[in-house]
This record gives structure tokens, C-alpha cells and sequence, in this order.
């Protein structure tokens, strides 16, 4: 890595401001602080790692701001946030062990699917509506599966956490992304543990993009308990959007070289 002065720094540190601001509502913050942490000369692995904790803050603090005003059901909430936690560490212990194209090849098919239901869904309220499963039932499912995701990848995890407390759990739109920020944020600070003891993460970056995190979701999460569904719902169709298409258009994503390989074939 090269050497990283204070411009830099307090630079990454306004990319990590909007990036909680972003984060705190819709998720999706990762899609600005990863390039730039690359941008500034840090390998992959030390950009996700340090990318970890101004995630983590980001996400504390707007599951600060959102318990609060007593938005977060905490009986039920602390087994998912667990469940998030742990998963996610085996999720970041198997990723030398999992096909990370199999994952580059679903997540922006995924992501899709999800900003098209995002914006044409009429459950996306609000208020509260039927669950359509137990509290249990997703505790061993949703997080379960989300969580271990966010250890080995991580992009959209907070969409996916999203989508399943509104579909399966009938959450309207704030309590949902209240619940998310808390176990996005177990989720997050799982993964964050394990590449701290292999010495991935850069922390002089990392608590200074995390201090600009920490203020930017606390503006986002006071934002979006205002305005609800008429500034989530948008947001989450536009990260969601936004996500696959970064995916996309990296050039060792298979569906992009199946589509150069086509071109050629053809031209």
C-alpha cells in the first residue's frame, strides 16, 4: 500500500460521510467507499477489509438513531442480530472455499430482480402488514442466509435484509430498515472481527472514514424516519440498480465476458 496522507484521508473521509447517509437508508454504501479505498492505493483485500468498519459504524449508528424512537423490537430482534453475527463469520471463514463466479454471476441477476420488485411492489408502505412466517421461522432462514453471504461478498446484503423483513416478516418501510441497520451491522461487524486478526484492515483509514460514517448515518436515518417510504423506496431502487451494474461492468464478471465473447463471435 502506498502512503496515505491527510488529504486523502479527510478526502475518503467525505466519500464515507455520504456513504453512511446512503447506507443508514437504502444500504449500498460499499459501492462508494470500495473504489475509492482502491483509488487511494490500497490492494482489494485491505478495501474490504478497512471498508468493514466504516460499515460497521455506519450501521451502529443509525441502529442507534432508529432504536431510539423505539423503531427496533428488541426481543425479537437480538436473536436475528446473532444469528446475522455468526453466520457472517463463517461466511468470511468458507470464502476460500466457496466459487466466488457463481456469486458474481447470481448477485446482479438478484439485485435486478430486486430494484424492479422494489418499485412496482405495492407492500412497499409504511405500515405494518401480514407476516407471512414466523419470527423463529426467519430467524433460521433470512439471516441465516444473508448473513453468511454478507461474510464471503457482501454487496446488496443490506437490500436482501430489506426485501425479507418487508416480504416474509410484513415490516412497513422504516421498521424494516430499522431492523436492517442492526443486523447489517452484525453482519458487518462479524466479518470485520475475523479480517482484523489476519491484519487486513488499514485503521488510521478505516476510524477516519468510520467517524464520517458514523455522521453521515445519523443525518440518512433522521431523514428517512421523516420522509419514509417517499425517500427509501426510490433509494433502494437506485442502489439496487446501481449495485448490479457496478458488478456488471467489472471486467472479470462472467456474464460481462460472456458477452465479449459474443460480441466477437459475432462481429
Amino acid at each position: 500500500m502506498t502512503d496515505i496522507g491527510f488529504d486523502m484521508i479527510a478526502a475518503l473521509a467525505a466519500v464515507s460521510f455520504l456513504a453512511g447517509f446512503v447506507d443508514s437508508i437504502a444500504g449500498g454504501g460499499g459501492l462508494l467507499t470500495v473504489p475509492a479505498l482502491l483509488l487511494a492505493g490500497l490492494d482489494p483485500a485491505q478495501a474490504i477489509a478497512t471498508n468493514k468498519v466504516q460499515g460497521s459504524v455506519a450501521a451502529a449508528s443509525a441502529t442507534y438513531t432508529f432504536g431510539r424512537k423505539g423503531l427496533i423490537e428488541w426481543r425479537k430482534a437480538w436473536g436475528f442480530t446473532l444469528v446475522a453475527f455468526s453466520s457472517s463469520i463463517a461466511g468470511a471463514l468458507c470464502v476460500q472455499f466457496l466459487p466466488r463466479s457463481v456469486l458474481e454471476v447470481l448477485i446482479p441477476v438478484l439485485l435486478i430482480a430486486m430494484a424492479i420488485y422494489f418499485a412496482l411492489s405495492r407492500k412497499m408502505k409504511d405500515e405494518d402488514a401480514h407476516a407471512r412466517m414466523t419470527a423463529l421461522a426467519f430467524g433460521l432462514t433470512a439471516p441465516v442466509a444473508i448473513g453468511f453471504y454478507d461474510g464471503i461478498f457482501g454487496p446488496g446484503a443490506g437490500s436482501f435484509y430489506m426485501l425479507a423483513f418487508v416480504t416474509l416478516l410484513g415490516y412497513g418501510v422504516i421498521k424494516a430498515t430499522a431492523h436492517t441497520k442492526l443486523v447489517n451491522f452484525a453482519s458487518n461487524f462479524g466479518s470485520l472481527l475475523l479480517y482484523a486478526s489476519t491484519g487486513a484492515v488499514v485503521w488510521p483509514v478505516g476510524l477516519a472514514m468510520a467517524a464520517a460514517s458514523f455522521l453521515g448515518a445519523q443525518a440518512g436515518s433522521r431523514l428517512a424516519m421523516h420522509l419514509g417510504s417517499r425517500i427509501i423506496r426510490p433509494l433502494l431502487v437506485l442502489v439496487s440498480g446501481l449495485m448490479a451494474l457496478r458488478l456488471l461492468l467489472d471486467p472479470a464478471n462472467p456474464w460481462r465476458q460472456a458477452l465479449q465473447k459474443a460480441s466477437l463471435a459475432l462481429f
